[in-house]
């Protein structure tokens, strides 16, 4: 029985939808081959300090990058250690003496966590400090006496990284720049 034209293309159809689908894995390896290599390409070794917003750093063009190391953060406010704040700035102003005791504590408990290597023996403990580019010098001078003092001597201090055409043009503008 000869069947027309409608009737063959029915039958065409429903013999499509009675075949299991076929799944592509071509391009589903293709995506995820592009996708490991963009991510390899994208992984840096990217070293970022723990950020806080009350604290501006100043700008560098250093090349060196930090190492890992108990951060001293200081801001207008307050001298904060492993996200403790120790003391205020304006009580640490007021006193007369160099060593910050608050500070010399604290240093001093972080030491006894971590036994000393060898290279530690030699160029004391290491140690960053984060402070706002508009703390007065004579507190940031006090501070890295205290550490000093505490056999925290290997001493950083953490800077903003810029390219080295802008830091021309933040001195020209009057601003300020660190350079290692």
């Amino acid at each position: 029985m000869k069947q027309n034209l409608r009737a063959r293309r029915m039958a065409r159809h429903h013999r499509r939808l009675k075949q299991t689908s076929k799944l592509n894995l071509v391009s589903l390896m293709d995506i995820f081959t592009i996708l490991v290599f963009f991510l390899l390409v994208n992984s840096s070794d990217v070293e970022v300090l723990q950020s806080n917003k009350s604290i501006k750093l100043p700008e560098s063009v250093a090349e060196k990058k930090p190492d890992t190391t108990l951060v001293v953060m200081l801001n207008q406010s307050d001298i904060v250690v492993s996200g403790r704040s120790l003391v205020s700035v304006a009580d640490v102003l007021k006193r007369d003496d160099n060593d910050i005791k608050e500070l010399t504590d604290e240093l001093t408990y972080q030491a006894s966590r971590r036994p000393l290597t060898e290279l530690e023996r030699r160029k004391g403990r290491a140690v960053t400090i984060m402070g706002d580019e508009s703390i007065p010098y004579a507190l940031l001078k006090r501070i890295m006496t205290t550490c000093a003092a505490a056999d925290y001597r290997d001493i950083s201090l953490a800077v903003t990284r810029v390219a080295p055409g802008e830091t021309e043009t933040a001195q020209q503008e009057g601003g300020l720049a660190w350079q290692q």
